[in-house]
């Protein structure tokens, strides 16, 4: 699918937030019918509550142990975000996760745990990983996407989709209203044209080429 991005820039959004009417405030003079609006997870998440300081996070043994093992810069590299791992998938599904990881590396393949453990906890940011005050918080995989990309759709009259989206040339669609492959929209976020953090730009709609 050929198209063309607009980031939209918008002010802090919180936990406190009613996000659907804030991108309907965002984007009211930019939409157009056929547009896509896409929304950043991180932000997603951050409306939803979803963002967790560390220091009220717990960790189990387990949660110490395990994360050893985890890549260094990745995103369970630390005790209480594998904490919080354990506590969106369960403590069983992890360590059948931490298995196939296991099994994967002896194999040379990457991304058995997320495969084994499920695809949210790769939605998982680690401290530093968005924009101020919540560059001190674990942010969790936004909750429930399809419903939320629908009550933003209902909001703004126009397709919406969620997406985690990073600048290493990755880009996932977590949920979309639009009946567009999701390989075909993320392939148009692959330069990551939104941005989290100084940007201010967690949404961005991306509208066809005519």
């Amino acid at each position: 699918m050929n198209a063309h991005q607009i980031p939209i820039r918008t002010r802090l959004i919180t936990h406190r937030d009613d996000l659907p009417a804030v991108v309907a405030e965002y984007v009211r003079d930019v939409a157009e019918p056929g547009d896509i609006i896409v929304v950043s997870e991180s932000v997603a998440a951050i409306a939803q509550g979803r963002a967790i300081p560390p220091e009220k996070v717990r960790p189990s043994l387990l949660a110490r142990f395990l994360c050893r093992f985890a890549t260094k810069d990745g995103s369970l590299a630390t005790p209480a975000a594998m904490q919080l791992a354990i506590q969106e998938a369960g403590a069983g599904r992890v360590l059948m996760g931490a298995a196939a990881a296991l099994a994967g590396k002896v194999l040379g393949r990457k991304g058995w745990f997320f495969y084994v453990a499920g695809r949210r906890l790769a939605q998982i940011d680690d401290i530093a990983g968005t924009i101020p005050p919540y560059d001190a918080c674990i942010v969790l995989g936004p909750k429930d996407p399809q419903k939320l990309a629908e009550a933003i759709k209902a909001a703004t009259g126009i397709d919406a989709a969620i997406a985690d989206v990073n600048d290493m040339r990755r880009a996932d669609i977590l949920a979309c209203t639009a009946p567009v492959p999701p390989a075909e929209l993320a392939a148009c976020l692959l330069g990551n044209p939104g941005g989290n953090d100084d940007q201010q730009t967690p949404i961005v709609i991306v509208r066809p080429w005519p």
